[in-house]
C-alpha cells in the first residue's frame, strides 16, 4: 500500500439544523483513487468544500502528507498542492478560457496582462490532455460540458498533488468522458492522490482504487479494494435498503393522444420535428451531446423562439408567445441546467414551490396569501420528501437531488399541468434520489399527464420510457417502442455507423 497522503480525522462540520459531517475518518493514498460515495446530503461534497478551504471544520483535523492543516482559504489549499472540482463550477463567464485556467497566475508584460502568452501556454495544456478549446473564447458562451473541461485544465494546470472531482461527467458527453478517463489514468500513473464523487457507479467501479461510503453525515463503511465490492452492496450501505428495481417501471394502458407536435424549427432546429404523445405516457429522448434534445424541449416549452410548426394539446394550438403561455396551456419544463435556469437560487425553498402557481391565489387578484403559501410548501416538502429544516430554507443549500425535487414541486403543484418535461431529471443526483424520482414520474403519468424524459444515460431512458425517440443532428433519427428498445438498437440511431461500432467496442 502507498503512503497515506490525505487524510481525514474525526471530522466534523455543522450547518443550522443540519450536522452536514459527523466524526468522518478516512485516508487517501499517492498513486491511487479513491471514490467517496453516498446519497446526495450524504456529506461528500462538504467534506470537499473543507478540503479546498471554503469550510473549516468543527471537530477533527485534516492532515496532508501527516502534517495537520488548517485551511482560512481557497488560496491556502490551492498553495499547499490541492484542487477540487466542484459540481457547481467556479468560472468567469465574461473571461477567455485561457484567463479562467490560468486566474491568479496570469502572465503580465510591461506591468499588463500578457494575453498572447497566457493563450500560448494554455492552448499548450488543452492540447497535452486531449481537449479542443479556443483559449480566446469566452468561457460564458462555452456550453456546460466545455465549461467543465476548462475546470478540470485549471486544476491540471495547477499541478496539485491532490485533485478531487466533484461528479466531473455530469454535464460531459461519451466521447468527453473517455478524454477525462484517460486524463485520470495518467494522472494516477503520475502518482498523484485523486479523489472521485459520482453517482454513476460504472464510473467508479472503473476508475477507483478504494472507496469510502457515507450516509447522513457519516461514515458507513471504506472498502481497499472498490472490485471486490458487491453493487448491491454499496447501494445497501448508500441508502440503507435494498433497492433490486430503481427504475420501478409501471405499465400502463395507451391513453388517448394529447401532445402533437408538427414540423416544430427554430434557428437551432432548422429540419421540422413531428411526434406525438398520448395521455399518461412516458416518453424518452435520448441522444448524444449536441444531438439537439434540450433544444426541442426549449422550444416545445417556448423559451426559445419558433420559426415554424405548430404545438397541439387536446386538439387546440399552443401559442409560442412563450414560456407563460405555455405554462397557461399545462406544459412546464424542470430544464438540464437547474441552478441557471431552474431555481432563484437566493430564495427559500416555500418561494421556488409557489412562484408559479401563486398566481391562481392571489387575494383579490393583488395580494399574496401568505398562510396558503406556507401550508403548500409543507405539503410538497412532506410528499416529495425533501430534505430540508424548514420552508425558510435557501434553495441554494440544498443538495441536488433535493433541488430537483423542489422544481416537480412547483410544477406539480399547477393545477392544469398535462405536459411534464424532465431535462436530464437525475443529473448528479444519487441512486436513492433517482429512485424517488422515477416514482413520482410514474405517478405524474398515472394521473393522465404525458410525460417526457430526455437523458444522456441510456439505461435510465430505457428503465423508465414507454417508448424511446432517438435524435442526431438535429433530427429524429429513429423511435422504438418499449418492447424493441435496446442499448445496441438506440446507439445504432444515435451515431453514424462507423462511430457507433467504435462507441460499442
Amino acid at each position: 500500500m502507498s503512503t497515506a497522503v490525505l487524510r481525514f480525522e474525526n471530522v466534523s462540520k455543522q450547518f443550522p439544523g443540519v450536522k452536514a459531517l459527523d466524526g468522518v475518518s478516512f485516508e487517501a493514498h499517492a498513486g491511487r483513487v479513491h471514490g467517496l460515495l453516498g446519497e446526495n446530503g450524504a456529506g461528500k461534497s462538504t467534506l470537499l468544500k473543507m478540503l479546498g478551504g471554503q469550510y473549516r471544520p468543527d471537530g477533527g483535523r485534516l492532515l496532508l502528507n501527516g502534517r495537520p492543516c488548517d485551511f482560512h482559504s481557497a488560496g491556502d489549499a490551492i498553495a499547499a498542492g490541492i484542487a477540487v472540482i466542484h459540481q457547481e463550477l467556479q468560472y468567469v463567464a465574461e473571461l477567455s478560457v485561457a484567463e479562467n485556467v490560468l486566474l491568479g497566475r496570469l502572465p503580465t508584460r510591461f506591468g499588463l496582462v500578457d494575453h498572447a502568452e497566457a493563450q500560448r501556454r494554455v492552448a499548450a495544456q488543452l492540447a497535452a490532455i486531449g481537449i479542443e478549446l479556443d483559449p480566446a473564447a469566452r468561457l460564458g458562451e462555452l456550453s456546460i460540458a466545455q465549461r467543465q473541461m476548462v475546470e478540470i485544465c485549471k486544476a491540471v494546470a495547477q499541478d496539485a498533488q491532490v485533485i478531487a472531482f466533484d461528479e466531473p461527467t455530469s454535464s460531459l458527453s461519451h466521447r468527453e468522458s473517455e478524454i477525462l478517463f484517460r486524463l485520470v489514468h495518467a494522472l494516477r500513473a503520475e502518482g498523484r492522490t485523486l479523489i472521485y464523487i459520482s453517482h454513476r457507479l460504472e464510473e467508479l467501479y472503473a476508475l477507483c482504487d478504494s472507496c469510502t461510503i457515507f450516509r447522513d453525515g457519516r461514515k458507513v463503511a471504506s472498502h481497499a479494494v472498490m472490485a471486490e465490492v458487491r453493487r448491491e452492496r454499496l447501494i445497501s450501505d448508500m441508502v440503507g435498503r435494498e433497492l433490486s428495481d430503481i427504475y420501478d417501471y409501471r405499465p400502463r394502458p395507451a391513453g388517448q393522444r394529447r401532445l402533437q407536435v408538427r414540423e416544430l424549427r427554430s434557428q437551432a432546429l432548422p429540419h421540422g420535428l413531428s411526434f406525438e404523445v398520448r395521455g399518461g405516457e412516458v416518453l424518452g429522448f435520448f441522444g448524444l451531446v449536441g444531438a439537439g434534445r434540450s433544444e426541442l424541449m426549449r422550444l416545445l416549452y417556448g423559451a426559445d423562439r419558433r420559426r415554424g410548426g405548430q404545438v397541439l394539446l387536446d386538439g387546440v394550438p399552443v401559442s409560442a408567445a412563450g414560456p407563460a403561455a405555455a405554462i397557461a396551456a399545462g406544459i412546464v419544463l424542470c430544464p438540464e441546467d437547474r441552478k441557471e435556469q431552474g431555481l432563484l437560487t437566493q430564495a427559500s425553498v416555500a418561494e421556488n414551490i409557489n412562484i408559479s402557481c401563486r398566481r391562481h391565489g392571489l387575494l383579490a387578484g393583488l395580494f399574496l396569501r401568505h398562510r396558503r403559501e406556507a401550508a403548500l410548501a409543507d405539503d410538497f416538502i412532506q410528499r416529495l420528501r425533501i430534505k430540508t429544516p424548514h420552508r425558510r430554507q435557501a434553495v441554494s443549500l440544498l443538495s441536488g437531488g433535493n433541488q430537483q425535487k423542489v422544481i416537480l414541486a412547483r410544477w406539480l403543484a399547477e393545477p392544469g399541468l398535462k405536459v411534464l418535461i424532465l431535462d436530464e431529471p437525475t443529473r448528479g443526483i444519487d441512486v436513492g434520489a433517482k429512485n424517488e424520482i422515477y416514482r413520482l414520474i410514474h405517478e405524474v403519468a398515472a394521473r393522465g399527464c404525458c410525460v417526457i424524459v430526455v437523458s444522456s444515460e441510456l439505461p435510465e431512458v430505457l428503465g423508465i420510457a414507454d417508448r424511446l425517440i432517438v435524435m442526431r443532428d438535429g433530427r429524429i433519427s429513429g423511435e422504438l417502442p418499449r418492447a424493441q428498445a435496446s442499448e445496441t438498437a438506440a446507439l445504432a440511431l444515435a451515431l453514424p455507423d462507423p462511430a457507433c461500432s467504435d462507441f460499442c467496442d
